[in-house]
């Protein structure tokens, strides 16, 4: 296929989370994570919405969280059909009227036409929605021109409540979904957003290695699309043969109740120095990492054509940081969370998880962690009788 035009998109502005309880993510965000609170939905968004919201922001990331009130909002909808979630996925683009016309053309499907408000300064913001085959999430393009305010209907605190970004978020990496089948995804987001495939990878836990003795494991795909012009990156998965339904790409989809957003990878400036005070201060869990992934990880380092890298691998096996690369002194730091539903003890808050990653010259998407990673999953999924 022909390179086609750029959507015009120079980043994705904000995330759009539904959940049950909007007090519990403020405790999550606020007092865990160190987000500051920016600001909340004015009573009369509320009570035409039927939701409640809040922004929260940490660096370049910022989430804007909503609870259902009563019956008919999206967020009600949407928690009919799914546990907690990421329904919206919010992009800044430079021609808002561009964007829409080439989407069209495109085929894409439409929820809004473009919308447009203005905020007491006079600063103008359009905006309009799509459908997606991330199963319930959307995508909303939006076009701010000196508009101030946080979104129409949302109140700014005078002063943002909490949080000083201690542990030095800077920006969404990327986002990652899981699918049962990805292709008609992919197709979709190459022909109608106009994205290019950067990264793929293929494999199964090493719990299924051997075709012989094999009677269980975890397999996946995972390609990743990106957006050349701003970067924007979505990793995608799928489960991969022979174990399709023990797969653990299929049993988020099942926890999930259909496709959707996995996790959001987050950039911290000093990761060894973030997890541990994450641990610390936050007590925040984070997926399981085995001793012997540490045995193994001089030699492994050598043999990625790493060579050396700055930190002290009994620091990171004591906090179970992974790392991976491809050239010489460029490498990638990453760990990841436990799922929402083992952090808060729920099953209504879902399997969605956060990655916490530190680049330090790769680009690449860890795929020799993607086994251990998903090693861990399918642990962790065993030890709670799910797998």
């Amino acid at each position: 296929m022909a390179k086609v035009e750029s959507l015009g998109i120079t980043g994705i502005e904000s995330v759009h989370w539904y959940v049950h309880e909007l007090e519990r993510s403020r405790r999550f965000y606020v007092d865990g994570l160190d987000f500051a609170e920016l600001g909340s939905s004015s009573p009369e968004l509320e009570t035409e919405g039927k939701q409640k919201s809040a922004v929260f922001q940490a660096g370049n990331v910022v989430l804007v969280v909503s609870q259902p009130v009563g019956e008919g909002s999206r967020a009600w909808r949407y928690l009919r059909r799914h546990p907690d979630g990421v329904g919206t996925i919010n992009f800044q683009v430079q021609d808002i009227e561009k964007t829409f016309r080439l989407l069209e053309q495109r085929g894409g499907t439409f929820v809004t036409d473009i919308q447009h408000f203005t905020d007491d300064q006079g600063g103008k913001l359009a905006q309009f929605s799509i459908t997606t085959p991330f199963g319930d999430t959307t995508f909303r393009f939006i076009q701010r021109d000196g508009y101030k305010a946080l979104y129409p209907g949302f109140v700014p605190y005078e002063k943002p409540r909490g949080g000083n970004n201690r542990y030095g978020f800077t920006h969404i990496d990327h986002i990652t979904s899981n699918f049962q089948t990805m292709r008609p995804m992919l197709l979709w987001m190459e022909h109608v957003m106009g994205f290019e495939k950067f990264w793929e990878i293929q494999f199964h836990t090493e719990d299924v290695a051997a075709q012989q003795t094999r009677t269980h494991g975890s397999g996946l795909r995972s390609e990743v699309m990106w957006d050349p012009a701003s970067g924007v990156k979505f990793a995608n998965n799928e489960p991969f043969r022979p174990f399709f339904k023990s797969s653990q790409i299929n049993l988020f989809t099942e926890d999930h109740r259909g496709d959707g957003v996995q996790h959001l990878a987050l950039v911290v400036k000093d990761i060894l120095t973030s997890v541990k005070e994450m641990r610390e201060k936050a007590g925040i869990d984070f997926m399981p990492t085995p001793g012997t992934y540490y045995d193994a990880l001089p030699e492994r380092i050598k043999a990625l054509g790493i060579k050396q890298i700055d930190e002290d691998i009994d620091e990171l096996r004591n906090l179970q940081v992974l790392v991976d690369g491809d050239k010489e002194h460029s490498y990638m730091l990453q760990i990841f969370m436990k799922d929402a539903a083992s952090l808060y003890k729920d099953a209504h808050a879902g399997p969605f998880f956060y990655e916490i990653i530190q680049r330090k010259g790769d680009q690449g998407f860890g795929g020799g962690n993607f086994r251990a990673l998903f090693e861990s999953i399918e642990r962790q999924q065993q030890t709670e009788g799910r797998a």
